[in-house]
């Protein structure tokens, strides 16, 4: 199958592409600098120099693609673009595979994909623009994953401690998050592509829902791990990205091992965290 991707140099688009090449896929993607089209000829993909707020390019590469998998998500960029897939692969059997997240449910113990959505500021403007998406007559999946971790990078990161500066919790740690790792989410893609739902979703969580503070001291090694009041996080991060930090979510995963066979093999966060690749 040869696919068209966006995100191909970023932290989940990487992923995704060395999932698809792994699964023989033919991979064209769109990257906004020679460095990265070399990142993604490293890879084994097809790289295009351009920008996917280019109408007229990302109409074109869906022609000429079997299927588009989105995983350059944005604000500014997802309205114009599944607008114009939406339209380009209308009428085709051509599944669109876009990426949406689990903060999109709010605070809950159960997380499932028929769970109500109560999004905080961050990422409230998702919800009219998966709507559109949803309510097409093309074969889309929306995948939500959660906390995304492994290589050494993702929100977890924050965490790591040199073993002298203090590591900060988020509020006062208690709270929860739903995670799934990197390549984990990457093999999850190409199973929803194989699958080609019409109007499929699916969360992207393993079931492992430590607590903050469990994910800070496995990551601290040997820093002291120190609670913040709510009030302390909003203003050192910011508050529109504390408030979604704050929230407590847990989810099984359930729905992708039942439905689209995802069998997720690697580490656990607090695994990698300990001794995996966020180890300095």
């Amino acid at each position: 199958m040869h696919v068209f991707l966006t995100g191909a140099s970023g932290y989940i688009g990487s992923s995704v592409l060395r999932a698809l090449v792994a699964h023989d896929h033919e991979v064209t993607a769109l990257v906004r600098s020679d460095q990265k089209a070399q990142a993604v000829r490293d890879a084994g993909g097809r790289a295009l120099v351009g920008d996917v707020t280019d109408t007229d390019v990302v109409r074109r590469l869906a022609h000429e693609a079997d299927a588009v998998v989105h995983t350059a998500s944005a604000q500014d960029v997802d309205p114009d673009f599944t607008a114009t897939v939406l339209e380009a692969l209308h009428g085709t059997p051509k599944p669109f595979v876009h990426t949406g997240g689990i903060f999109t449910f709010g605070d809950s113990t159960d997380i499932s994909e028929q769970s109500p959505a109560s999004p905080p500021a961050m990422t409230s403007w998702r919800g009219a623009n998966e709507a559109a998406v949803r309510a097409s007559d093309v074969r889309t999946t929306i995948v939500a994953p959660g906390i995304v971790y492994g290589r050494g990078a993702g929100i977890p990161a924050m965490f790591v401690g040199d073993g002298e500066h203090e590591v900060r919790l988020v509020g006062d740690g208690s709270q929860r998050w739903s995670t799934v790792h990197v390549d984990d989410l990457g093999e999850l893609y190409v199973l929803a592509l194989h699958r080609g739902e019409q109007d499929g979703y699916v969360l992207a969580a393993t079931g492992d829902n430590p607590t903050v503070r469990e994910i800070a001291e496995a990551g601290a090694h040997g820093s002291p791990v120190v609670a913040e009041s709510v009030d302390a996080s909003r203003e050192r991060l910011g508050a529109v990205y504390a408030d979604a930090l704050l929230m407590h979510q847990e989810a099984s995963g359930a729905h992708a091992r039942a439905a689209f066979g995802w069998s997720p093999t690697r580490p656990s966060l607090l695994e990698d965290l300990a001794d995996g690749s966020y180890v300095r």
